[in-house]
């Protein structure tokens, strides 16, 4: 009971001091019903009691997978953790050293969501972008099961999709709208350097068989000449 006693102090507006994100508590960013599940799930109540950003740190690296929920609506560790981080709302350097954590994949998955869920607009895009080159397998559970996706698609599925991990996502501006109003600068793809690199081969190609067609032509017009 004291568990969840602390838990439903930590989403009563009319006693939180703490900071705002939005103009609101930011325990709150996940809707009620999710919020219900994760509070009166058994790992909130024993594994997520009295953690701080430090002590949550490690109790993340020992996450086996992402997701929101499964089964019977029960929520994934990794949900139970990342609204643990909403209720902490750690400094954002802590949120940016979860992220750029080579090590522990799925810590960098989780500060990926919180920073999806908390950042403003341009920080979103700027923060997350990078992680696009991320192609590690990550392990995800829903309720048919566990499957295989990759980092660079969990973060492609933060910046476009409106609902992740059991989650719906505050709809943001798009990048384009946010480079029409000067927020951003226009993204250059990592692959930009290779692309065109193929595309000089190709028109190298496409030249070579060029002046080869001519060559054959001007042989065969010799041959017509001496004969």
């Amino acid at each position: 009971m004291a568990h969840r006693a602390d838990a439903k102090s930590m989403l009563d507006d009319r006693g939180y001091e703490g900071e705002l994100i939005r103009g609101q508590n930011p325990a709150l960013l996940m809707e009620k019903a999710v919020r219900d599940r994760i509070t009166e799930s058994y790992y909130w109540k024993e594994q997520c009691f009295a953690l701080n950003a430090a002590t949550l740190c490690d109790r993340a690296v020992e996450v086996a997978f992402i997701g929101g929920t499964y089964g019977q609506q029960k929520p994934t560790p990794f949900l139970c953790l990342a609204f643990k981080l909403l209720q902490l709302t750690p400094e954002r350097e802590i949120v940016l050293e979860y992220l750029h954590d080579e090590d522990f994949k799925y810590l960098r998955a989780m500060a990926a969501f919180y920073v999806r869920l908390t950042f403003d607009p341009p920080d979103i895009y700027k923060t997350l972008e990078p992680l696009l080159s991320d192609y590690r397998k990550l392990k995800r559970r829903n309720n048919n099961g566990f499957f295989l996706t990759t980092m660079d698609q969990f973060i492609d599925d933060l910046l476009t999709k409106d609902r992740v991990c059991a989650t719906s996502l505050w709809k943001m501006p798009t990048r384009q709208q946010l480079e029409d109003l000067e927020l951003l600068d226009e993204r250059i793809s990592p692959l930009g350097e290779e692309i065109d690199e193929i595309d000089a081969d190709d028109s190298m190609n496409v030249d070579g068989a060029r002046n080869g067609a001519d060559g054959e032509d001007g042989h065969h017009d010799d041959v017509e000449v001496l004969s």
